[in-house]
């Protein structure tokens, strides 16, 4: 009704002597005014719901990563943004399960997980969306993304070979295929079938070895396996050590965590091996990358995108690399010292989109092989 007082008295004078008239004037005088007052109605009530979105100060992340990094990172975004950071943390499978159970329901704005293999997964359970974004385009290179734009990688990790440079000689290993060589029979330790890093390392050689070289590679790798599968990569380097095997396969960030560790003995494990990058001399070193997607029915989509590009910021990717020894997907940032004792290597370009496609073929491979 207070709407209604506002319209100049001089109309509403002219509209009541109008009333006076006849029973049908009167009718559409009234119809009118009845018109004009849901119309302000409605036009407040959009400017006050713009004026909600537009204030909208928080973002649902959904992540699977779990380091200090990732902490420090959502402070300094609460901070530097006003934006609060709202973080649901589990494993990849649990985390797509509930956005899949959650439906259009889903609080989430933002996934986070490890692996091209999961990140894959989730586009293909249509829980992501496409996002416009020049700076994430134009940060990160184009085989660190997904085709459609769907998940972008927020730092490198390369899957390398970790040795006992006493008991093996880097030529015997200069590359995942040597791997499968009869020489290195009962020397190999190595994560399970199971294990994402492995998937994605199997998907890549499909890729450029094709299915049946694959399956080979695979066959062989499990006769040379030092025990059956166990553990994670950490574990492997430290059987490595205590003399279990002589060659092992891991992620470059968790060498340069034990390397950089509180405890000694972690330390001195890892000072005691070789790092070496494989492939070299053809394709490069397997990469991966650990990323983030904005949800498919992210209620704050704004805010994801500002997250996920604060992530890729030179500010962010110093944390990264140096709190968690990955290496950055922004080229402009400088690598952690350890990262840097290693030397530059030549990287795999593959698309890392490739990985997740061929991840269903990897597993049966694995599992023809008999790889635990």
């Amino acid at each position: 009704m207070a709407l209604l007082f506002r319209i100049n008295p001089i109309m509403i004078k002219f509209a009541f002597e109008i009333l006076k008239s006849t029973t049908i004037m009167k009718n559409i005088i009234l119809s009118l005014l009845a018109i004009s007052t849901l119309w302000a109605c409605s036009q407040s009530s959009n400017k006050e719901g713009e004026s909600e979105k537009e204030e909208s100060k928080e973002v649902n992340v959904y992540t699977h990563r779990h380091y200090e990094s990732d902490q420090q990172l959502f402070k300094d975004f609460e901070e530097k943004t006003g934006i609060k950071v709202n973080v649901v943390s589990a494993n990849a499978d649990e985390l797509i399960q509930k956005m899949t159970l959650e439906g259009e329901n889903s609080p989430a704005d933002v996934l986070i997980t490890v692996d091209a293999g999961r990140l894959h997964r989730a586009k293909e359970a249509d829980l992501l969306q496409s996002v416009e974004s020049e700076t994430l385009n134009n940060t990160i290179s184009s085989n660190l993304r997904d085709v459609d734009n769907q998940w972008f990688g927020l730092t490198i990790r390369g899957r390398v070979i970790v040795y006992n440079p006493e008991k093996i000689s880097a030529e015997k290993i200069s590359t995942y295929e040597s791997l499968a060589n009869p020489d290195i029979n009962g020397r190999l330790l190595i994560r399970s079938s199971s294990n994402i890093y492995n998937q994605s390392l199997m998907a890549s050689i499909i890729a450029h070895n094709g299915e049946e070289a694959a399956s080979t590679w695979a066959s062989s790798i499990v006769n040379n396996m030092a025990r059956d599968p166990k553990g994670g990569d950490r574990d492997q380097i430290k059987a490595v050590y205590a003399g279990e095997g002589d060659v092992a396969v891991s992620n470059t960030y968790y060498l340069g965590k034990m390397l950089n560790s509180s405890s000694e003995e972690e330390v001195k494990v890892a000072q005691a091996v070789k790092i070496l990058f494989p492939n070299q001399d053809g394709r490069g070193t397997h990469i991966n990358v650990s990323g983030a997607g904005v949800a498919k029915y992210a209620p704050n989509k704004e805010n994801a995108i500002k997250f996920i590009e604060f992530l890729v910021s030179e500010e962010a990717q110093k944390v990264f690399a140096g709190v968690n020894y990955e290496y950055p997907v922004n080229e402009k940032v400088e690598w952690a010292p350890t990262l840097k004792e290693w030397g530059d290597f030549k990287r795999d370009t593959l698309n890392l989109s490739v990985l997740g496609e061929n991840n269903d073929l990897a597993v049966k491979i694995f599992d023809r092989a008999g790889w635990k």
